[in-house]
C-alpha cells in the first residue's frame, strides 16, 4: 500500500519500457476482448491507464482496487466507474461481466492459494466463455533489469535476485527502489494456477519481449510513426513462442471459464 501511495503508477506507463508493455499489452487486450460495448471489470485497475481507453472505445469499465487514491483517480476518468475492493473476494455477481482483467493483483498475490483464488472469483463473475486477461511478472526480470541498469553493483541486489529466481518471491528492500514485495512467475506454472481456478488457459503472451531492456532506446522507437508500427508488428508474431517467455518482463495469460453459466 505505501509502494503504491507514492503515485508512482501516473507515468509508469508513459516512457520507455513501461510505455512498450501499455502499447503491448492494449495490442493484446484489443485482440482479445468482445466487442463494445461489452462489460469489463478492471481488477487491479489502479488508476485506470486501461479502463480509460477501453471507456473511450466503447466499453462499459468498473475498475477494482485497494488503493483508495487509484480508486478515486480512476472514478475520475469519462465513463468509468470505481470501487475499493479485492481480487480474491469481488463484490460483483455471478456472471455479470463479459470480460475480467487482472492486470495487477497476480504478482502481489505472494501465496499461490490467493492467486488461485483471484482465478475463481474472476471466473465467477465473468460470463461463459469470456475472456479473463491475467498478467504476471517473469521470474527472470529482475536478473536481467539487474544488468541493464546496473544494480548489481549493490551488494543487497544480488541476493534479491537469487532469492526470485529460487522461490519466485521478490522481497522489498528498505531504501532501495527495486519495486515491492512481489511474486514473479515461472511461465510454466501459469497453466496450473488457472486451471485450479477453474479456467481454461488459451494461451501466454510475452508482452515486451526481450527489448523492454533497450529502455531509453525505445522512445526512440516508439516515437516513429513507422518504426513503432513495425516493432508491434513483429511482437505480434513472436509473443506465443514459449522459448522467449521467460526473457519479457511482463506476461499475459489469456484464459475462458468454459462451463454454462448458472441459471438466473
Amino acid at each position: 500500500m505505501a509502494y503504491y501511495r507514492r503515485g508512482g503508477e501516473h507515468a509508469r506507463l508513459a516512457s520507455g519500457a513501461g510505455r512498450l508493455e501499455f502499447l503491448r499489452t492494449w495490442d493484446v487486450l484489443v485482440r482479445t476482448l468482445p466487442p463494445a460495448p461489452a462489460t469489463v471489470l478492471d481488477v487491479g485497475g489502479a488508476m485506470g491507464v486501461y479502463a480509460g481507453p477501453l471507456a473511450g472505445a466503447g466499453y462499459r469499465v468498473h475498475v477494482v482496487d485497494p488503493v483508495p487514491e487509484h480508486v478515486d483517480a480512476a472514478a475520475q476518468l469519462p465513463g468509468v466507474t470505481a470501487a475499493l475492493g479485492d481480487a480474491r473476494a469481488l463484490a460483483e455477481a455471478d456472471a455479470s461481466v463479459d470480460a475480467v482483467l487482472l492486470l495487477g493483483p497476480l504478482y502481489h498475490l505472494i501465496d499461490r492459494a490467493d492467486r488461485v483464488r483471484a482465478w475463481q472469483e474472476a471466473g465467477r463473475v465473468v460470463r461463459s466463455g469470456g475472456p479473463v486477461v491475467a498478467a504476471a511478472i517473469s521470474r527472470f526480470a529482475s536478473l536481467l533489469d539487474g544488468f541493464a541498469r546496473g544494480f548489481y553493483d549493490d551488494e543487497l541486489y544480488q541476493p534479491l535476485v537469487e532469492g526470485a529466481l529460487a522461490e519466485g518471491r521478490h522481497h522489498h528492500v528498505p531504501d532501495r527502489n527495486y519495486f515491492t514485495t512481489a511474486y514473479f512467475h515461472h511461465p510454466d506454472e501459469i497453466a496450473g494456477e488457472v486451471a485450479d481456478g477453474g479456467l481454461e488457459l488459451q494461451r501466454i503472451a510475452g508482452v515486451e519481449s526481450p527489448l523492454w531492456m533497450m529502455h531509453d532506446r525505445l522512445d526512440v522507437i516508439l516515437d516513429d510513426a513507422r518504426r513503432r508500427a513495425t516493432l508491434l508488428d513483429m511482437l505480434r508474431t513472436i509473443e506465443s513462442d514459449a522459448s522467449l517467455l521467460g526473457a519479457s518482463s511482463h506476461l499475459l495469460a489469456i484464459a475462458r471459464r468454459l462451463s454454462p453459466d448458472p441459471p438466473r
